[in-house]
C-alpha cells in the first residue's frame, strides 16, 4: 500500500477509485465500505484509494477556537494510531492512501475547488464513493447533491454508499469510543471485529518501573486523547512466537510525572530481555481499574502488587 502525506506528484498520478473519510478505528462498518471499494476497483482495473485527514477536521476546529469556545467543543479521541489505522485500512485491501493535512487552508477551501483540484486533477478520481452526509468545503457547502452535479458534467461515477448497522445499530467510530471509555473490551471487539490493540517501538524510559520491581516496555502515545485510559490486563505480540501475558497502564502517570506526557508502559511477567527498538502489538484484555495520583511511592507500588496479581490470576501464572 503506498501512503502519501499530500497529493500523489504528477508521476504518480493515476485513476483511482476513491472514498474519504477520517477511518478512525476501521470498525466493521468502515469495513464494509472498504471492501465494496476494493471489489468495485477491481472491476474496473484500477487502484482502490482512501482520503483521510490528519488532524481530524474538529480537532482543527477546536485548536483555533477562543479558549471559551474550545472547551466546549466536541474533539473526539482517538481511537487508532496512524500506524494502526494504516495497517487496518492495508488489511482491507486499500492500494493507496492519502493524508491530507487539515490545515487552514483546506478549511477555508471552496467546495467546487475541493472538487476540482483534489478529488478530480490530484487524486484522479473515476469512481467516488461517498455517504449521503459527507460535508465538504468552506462552511460544509459541499455535499453529496454538488457531487453528483459534478459527476454528471465532468464523467465520473458516483456511488451513495449506505448506513452499515447491526442489531438495528449502526457501526461508527463513537460507539467504538464509547465501548472503550467505558472499559467495555468485548463490546468494542464487536465493534471492531477485532481485538482492540495498540501497536509502536519500544523506547526508553526513567527505569523507574525497574527500581520499584517492575521492569516496562515503554511505548509512547502520539496524541493527547487516546479513546482508552488506565491500567489494563494485556498480551503483547512480536517479542515471541506467542502473544505474552503482561499488565499495562496507559496515562500520564500522575503518580511519578508531571509533564502530562502520555506514555503506554507494560510489565510482561517473567521476561527480561533488552528489546528497545522493537515493533510491539499490544493487545488490551479487559480493564482493571483507572489511574489515579498516589502520596508516596510505597502506596504506588502495593497498587502495582495488587494489579500485578490480579493479571496474573487472569492468566492463570
Amino acid at each position: 500500500m503506498k501512503v502519501f502525506r499530500r497529493l500523489p506528484p504528477v508521476a504518480e498520478r493515476q485513476p483511482c477509485v476513491l472514498t474519504i473519510g477520517n477511518f478512525d478505528g476501521v470498525h466493521l462498518g468502515h469495513q464494509a465500505v472498504l471492501a465494496r471499494l476494493a471489489a468495485t476497483a477491481r472491476t474496473h482495473a484500477l487502484p482502490a484509494c482512501v482520503l483521510t485527514f490528519e488532524p481530524h477536521p474538529r480537532e482543527y476546529f477546536a485548536s483555533v477556537l477562543g479558549a471559551r469556545e474550545a472547551a466546549s467543543a466536541t474533539v473526539p479521541a482517538r481511537i487508532l494510531t496512524e500506524r494502526d489505522k494504516l495497517g487496518a485500512l492495508a488489511d482491507c485491501g486499500v492500494d493507496r492512501v492519502c493524508i491530507a493535512h487539515f490545515n487552514a487552508s483546506l478549511a477555508s477551501m471552496p467546495a467546487e475547488t475541493f472538487i476540482e483540484s483534489i478529488l478530480l486533477e490530484g487524486l484522479q478520481a473515476r469512481h467516488l464513493m461517498i455517504g449521503d452526509d459527507f460535508r465538504f468545503g468552506a462552511r460544509r457547502r459541499g455535499d453529496f447533491d454538488m457531487l453528483k452535479d459534478y459527476s454528471a458534467r465532468r464523467g465520473f461515477e458516483l456511488e451513495r454508499m449506505p448506513t452499515v448497522a447491526h442489531g438495528g445499530e449502526r457501526y461508527s467510530s463513537s460507539a467504538v469510543r464509547r465501548a472503550l471509555a467505558a472499559g467495555d473490551l468485548a463490546q468494542a471487539r464487536s465493534l471492531l471485529g477485532r481485538p482492540y490493540f495498540i501497536s509502536g517501538h519500544v523506547i526508553h524510559g526513567r527505569k523507574l518501573g525497574r527500581t520499584l520491581g517492575f521492569p516496562t516496555l515503554n511505548i509512547r502515545i502520539p496524541f493527547d486523547n487516546p479513546a482508552i485510559a488506565g491500567i489494563f490486563i494485556v498480551q503483547v505480540h512480536g517479542l515471541a512466537d506467542r502473544p505474552l501475558p503482561a499488565v499495562a497502564s496507559l496515562g500520564t502517570r500522575p503518580a511519578v510525572e508531571s509533564d502530562g506526557r502520555l506514555l503506554l508502559e507494560v510489565h510482561v511477567f517473567d521476561f527480561n530481555a533488552s528489546v528497545y527498538g522493537s515493533l510491539v502489538r499490544v493487545e488490551i484484555l479487559s480493564r482493571l481499574r483507572e489511574e489515579r495520583h498516589y502520596e508516596n511511592l510505597d502506596l504506588l507500588v502495593e497498587q502495582i502488587h495488587r494489579d500485578a496479581r490480579a493479571a496474573r490470576d487472569h492468566f492463570g501464572i
